[in-house]
């Protein structure tokens, strides 16, 4: 008989979305990943910038994957010193963060950065997932779909863990 897992979600913010979702899609553990934004004030992908950062809206099986394990991957593809910027992306939306409606994802986000001896460098934002709004269509999974599409991440990067 199969038995049904519980997932969690959590949200990465990494700069641009394209690399990000490519990459953590490849990662073991994650079952579902989606391109959106994150904390932002709109419901609609449509209005004005809003303060949002683009995210990867990522499902993963906890009895595989941890927090802090997806955390350690993450900060394989992200400059975590840099505020506001990821490779050539410039702007408040390409911020690094981790957010989630789970206040122990919260707590694991922040003890993995604590135990970092640049801890204190580190400028990834951890908060609450106050708001996500779903990217369109044109934005899931796009260098899969597209994959001339440019990205900051290097290729060996975004295909170090597929399996």
């Amino acid at each position: 008989m199969d038995v049904e897992r519980e997932t969690e979600d959590v949200y990465f913010a990494g700069g641009c979305l394209w690399g990000v979702q490519a990459f953590i899609a490849t990662l073991p553990g994650v079952t579902f990943t989606e391109a959106g934004r994150a904390n932002g004030t709109s419901q609609s992908v449509d209005s004005d910038y809003d303060g949002y950062a683009e995210c990867v809206r990522t499902r993963f099986d906890p009895t595989v994957v941890s927090v802090e394990h997806l955390m350690a991957y993450v900060f394989e593809i992200i400059d975590p010193y840099s505020v506001n910027r990821q490779g050539p992306d410039v702007g408040e939306k390409y911020r690094t963060g981790v957010y989630s409606d789970r206040p122990t994802h919260l707590e694991q986000a922040r003890d993995f950065i604590a135990a970092r001896d640049d801890a204190d460098r580190v400028a990834v934002e951890v908060l609450p997932l106050a708001n996500y709004v779903r990217s369109a269509d044109e934005h899931q999974h796009r260098l899969a779909r597209f994959p001339e599409d440019s990205c900051h991440i290097p290729d060996g990067l975004l295909t170090k863990y597929r399996s």
